[in-house]
């Protein structure tokens, strides 16, 4: 299988009144790189969180959202600050003898100054936590990873295309310098012909002429390494799981070549074929750049 590295999932694992969700969304990168945005008493399983989640990718920036609903009764416990409330009291008093004024602080006007009372998160079960939670990231993965597969297939299929085509260009590019010989004979033998009248023409000197052109726009060697980088990129998309670099590579040297023939060239048929050989790599070094 073949894997992009987008893609999205969801899970989710309910028991009693608790409920874990967990989303995954992730886009290219050059790495493996987790951003774990979770409630606190989830720190702890941080580890083992990543432990997990590195079952369903091997690269890409991936967010991880993890809430967690507890609707039982000690889910969220209220607390107050005994010492600050006697404070309250106290300078409510001292200020009260001072000036001769009334003391007329109640309970309710003393609830509503700032810093009395907190919330504080009840006791948790942390084996409770990490069996409900390893419940939702495998579930939010086998979708993730699932996604990312359909995506990661149509890529396949898309490059594998494209790569059918360069090999089309490639022999069109190979059949062509035969031509471009004989072509260059023939206006080398009507020049020579032209110049020298009707006096012989030497066609051993014609023929080294032709060799030495020839040797300067001989591309037999990039052809034979173009073509043997197209098939072990087919041989890679073929063997699937986390290939991306060295598809990366591939494309590089894929590249190397074409830019070879396209400098060697002198004929507008072949420089053609070598413009539309890099213009297919380019678009399939952009698709690469998505592939795990």
């Amino acid at each position: 299988m073949i894997f992009s590295m987008t893609g999205f999932g969801r899970g989710e694992a309910a028991e009693a009144n608790h409920k874990i969700t967990v989303e995954l969304k992730s886009v290219n990168h050059r790495y493996l790189d987790f951003n774990i945005k979770m409630p606190k008493h989830f720190n702890p399983l941080d580890a083992f969180i990543r432990s997990v989640l590195k079952d369903y990718a091997a690269r890409g920036k991936i967010d991880v959202y993890i809430t967690d609903e507890d609707s039982s009764d000690d889910a969220t416990l209220l607390k107050y600050s005994r010492g600050l409330a006697k404070q309250y009291h106290d300078y409510a008093q001292q200020i009260a003898d001072e000036f001769g004024m009334v003391n007329d602080l109640t309970v309710s006007r003393l609830m509503h100054f700032p810093d009395l009372f907190r919330a504080e998160e009840g006791a948790y079960d942390e084996e409770q936590l990490k069996r409900l939670l390893e419940t939702a990231l495998r579930q939010a993965g086998d979708q993730f990873r699932a996604a990312r597969n359909r995506e990661g297939e149509t890529l396949r299929s898309d490059i594998g295309k494209k790569l059918d085509h360069m090999n089309e260009n490639v022999t069109a590019i190979e059949m062509r310098e035969p031509e471009i010989l004989n072509d260059y004979k023939t206006k080398i033998t009507e020049k020579v012909a032209e110049l020298l009248g009707d006096t012989q023409i030497d066609e051993s000197r014609i023929a080294a002429e032709v060799v030495i052109y020839a040797d300067k726009i001989c591309t037999d060697e990039e052809t034979v390494r173009l073509r043997s980088h197209i098939e072990n990129m087919k041989k890679e998309l073929a063997r699937g799981g986390a290939i991306g670099r060295k598809l990366d590579f591939l494309a590089q040297e894929m590249n190397r070549e074409a830019n070879t023939i396209l400098s060697k060239s002198n004929d507008l048929v072949t420089s053609n074929m070598a413009i539309d050989l890099k213009t297919e790599i380019e678009k399939i070094r952009e698709q690469i750049q998505n592939i795990e």
